[in-house]
């Protein structure tokens, strides 16, 4: 377990091992090995993971490290591993450091000098994408929406605009208020809701956002959900855009970069890329219209 990095150092190494999301059969042989040989287990919840550890015979020692205590426990693994003992970190499900507190202590031992390094294995919003049957070439991750209304309404926002495939978190009992947010926000798209990933009751559903929302008015939802929401597409966008210029004036439109400080020959520039026009084209309708307001 050893790691070429860090062999001519003291100090010890931190293990970030995925855990399985559902299947226990998921789990690797590397994560299981780690486990075993490592001096400390910080685990998300001890409660729930003391359940995998019995599964694979598993006895190493086990410290929670949680959204709670996740600073100041992080200064206290880094100074055992400072000290020379190997850690590693699982979190609940999954890979630790996503929509997780290990990436505090991530960033603390490079802070601190330990050397980290990831076991690969299951993530809930990597799965969901491929089953998903959107576009997988581009993606965003969002997670968990943050409960934060000012800043919940400012993410909500910016996604209306992305591009990319979008990806979320969301447990059942805020499911039903988070579609609503995003018909509102995003309007009908297409969406794949996955829901118990690799559990026995796995469902993946390809939908829309509206029809999501009718169903769960009806049906309670139950589960831990990843939503896959596709991305605005760019040509209507462009089109939306275009209509939306056109119906300023071209002074209308002019101001709205000058306003912004741009000089007046960047800003016809600028206009004319956004009516899908050139430039000299601008210039002359200036002209024009600084003509018929002289008359």
């Amino acid at each position: 377990m050893c790691d070429e990095r860090n062999k001519n150092t003291m100090n010890g190494q931190l293990y970030l091992c995925a855990t399985p999301i559902g299947n226990l059969g998921d789990i690797t042989s590397r994560v299981l090995d780690t486990l075993r040989e490592v001096d400390l287990i910080a685990a998300e919840d001890t409660r729930n993971s003391i359940h995998l550890l019995t599964h694979f015979d598993i006895h190493t020692p086990m410290t929670s490290y949680h959204e709670y205590n996740k600073v100041l426990k992080a200064e206290t693994l880094i100074h055992k591993m400072q000290e020379g003992k190997n850690v590693a970190l699982i979190t609940d499900a999954g890979t630790p450091a996503i929509s997780d507190p290990g990436e505090v202590l991530v960033r603390m031992c490079q802070e601190a000098g330990i050397v980290v390094t990831s076991l690969p294995g299951p993530a809930a919003c990597i799965t969901a994408l491929t089953l998903s049957g959107l576009s997988t070439r581009r993606f965003c991750f969002e997670g968990f929406l943050p409960s934060d209304k000012k800043e919940r309404k400012m993410i909500l926002s910016e996604l209306s605009g992305e591009l990319r495939t979008m990806i979320l978190y969301e447990a059942p009992h805020h499911l039903i208020k988070t579609l609503a947010e995003l018909e509102d926000a995003l309007g009908e798209r297409k969406m794949t809701i996955c829901r118990e990933l690799t559990k026995r009751f796995e469902s993946i559903v390809p939908t829309t956002i509206v029809q999501a929302r009718k169903m769960y008015e009806t049906t309670e939802p139950r589960g831990e959900y990843v939503l896959v929401i596709e991305g605005r597409d760019r040509e209507q966008m462009k089109l939306e855009q275009q209509q939306s210029f056109e119906s300023m004036t071209l002074e209308e439109h002019m101001q709205r970069y000058l306003s912004q400080g741009i000089d007046r020959k960047e800003a016809m520039k600028k206009v004319a890329a956004d009516r899908g026009v050139s430039k000299r084209e601008i210039y002359e309708q200036l002209l024009t219209d600084k003509d018929a307001k002289k008359e």
